[in-house]
């Protein structure tokens, strides 16, 4: 991340600036990178490190104003999870799954392979999910 873009994100986590106001500063900031000569070998993204959930509150019932919820999660979290789950006895991921699904949550844990992590954090890295409420602004992004 340049070193621009972390300030914004800086005075955004510092509440000097909103949230759509970040936005609009990042946008700028990446339609001033210079082109990249003809010719030349374009640079590989950078492998996002963190899975990031921003909401933004701007009435908080029985609170004293405006309430901020910022979560950073290394990437690298998951992927260790998904690496423990093959150590998990079949039997024991057979009772997990049926505690999973009776919970409302139908994932199975027998199919979860690393290298379906790894496509997963490739999308993430891609994807921007932005929840606007009268009340709230939630953003999830990778980093």
């Amino acid at each position: 991340m340049n070193e621009q873009r972390r300030q914004v994100l800086q005075m955004l986590a510092e509440g000097k600036i909103t949230a759509d106001e970040a936005e609009r500063l990042i946008d700028a900031l990446g339609r001033e990178q210079p082109e990249s000569p003809p010719g030349a070998v374009p640079r590989p993204k950078p492998r996002p490190k963190y899975l990031r959930v921003v909401v933004n509150s701007e009435d908080d019932p029985g609170g004293d104003g405006p309430s901020r919820v910022n979560i950073r999660v290394p990437l690298q979290l998951l992927r260790a999870g998904v690496r423990l789950t093959s150590l998990i006895p079949p039997q024991a991921l057979t009772k997990v799954n049926d505690e999973l699904t009776r919970s409302g949550v139908p994932i199975d844990l027998t199919q979860l392979k690393p290298q379906h992590i790894e496509e997963l954090v490739e999308h993430l890295d891609d994807l921007t999910v932005d929840v606007d409420q009268p009340d709230a602004k939630v953003q999830v992004f990778c980093e």
